[in-house]
């Protein structure tokens, strides 16, 4: 059965809410990759404010129409600077936007999360998953480097449990991590959801 147009398929944020207010407080929750604003209009509609980060103006231009007020929506490639200060930040919300780079600038973007967030402040993320067969996982990876393919001329990583938990090492308390299937895309989409605690 074909959802309605418009329709959350993919309501996943819904249990996440109070934690993320909850650590947020009255500071916004800083999404990255926050696309077309499907999930920053959950954050907002609950009365979180949001400054998201999108590399395209396209969609930048659709999330300030979708969300039109206790948003922000900045056009930047959020390995640039964050727009908010070193220990800032409460929550920082990642759903499927870490996994276009190689593991060197992976880990460094890990790094810069936990930098921007107080201590307690969360990482509430969605990876890839190495099983993600409908999305790309599959084939020999380019240039040798495990899990990282090119999708439609897009490079894209997929994580197994151990590539998940190796990015967050360091400094990270992990306090849950589940591999899920969801109904995102015409054909099921494998992922990991983690939330990660920095220390």
């Amino acid at each position: 059965m074909t959802a309605a147009p418009g329709a959350n398929t993919d309501p996943w944020l819904q249990r996440w809410l109070p934690l993320l207010a909850e650590r947020a407080g009255t500071d916004p929750v800083l999404e990255l990759g926050c696309g077309t604003g499907r999930d920053s209009a959950v954050l907002a509609g609950v009365g979180l404010r949001v400054v998201g980060i999108e590399l395209s103006t396209e969609s930048v231009a659709a999330a300030r129409a979708r969300v039109p007020h206790g948003a922000e929506f900045l056009c930047s490639d959020f390995r640039a600077p964050f727009p908010t200060a070193d220990g800032s930040v409460g929550a920082v919300l990642a759903s499927l936007s870490l996994h276009y780079f190689a593991w060197d600038e992976t880990l460094a973007l890990a790094r810069r999360i936990h930098d921007v967030l107080r201590p307690g402040g969360v990482l509430l993320c969605r990876l890839n998953s190495v099983n993600d067969f409908h999305h790309g996982a599959s084939g020999p990876p380019p240039d040798g480097e495990d899990s990282f393919y090119l999708v439609d001329g897009v490079p894209k990583r997929f994580f197994d449990r151990a590539a998940v938990e190796r990015l967050f090492a360091d400094s990270w308390r992990m306090l849950h991590l589940e591999e899920l299937a969801v109904e995102r895309y015409e054909q099921p989409k494998v992922l990991w959801e983690a939330v990660l605690e920095r220390e």
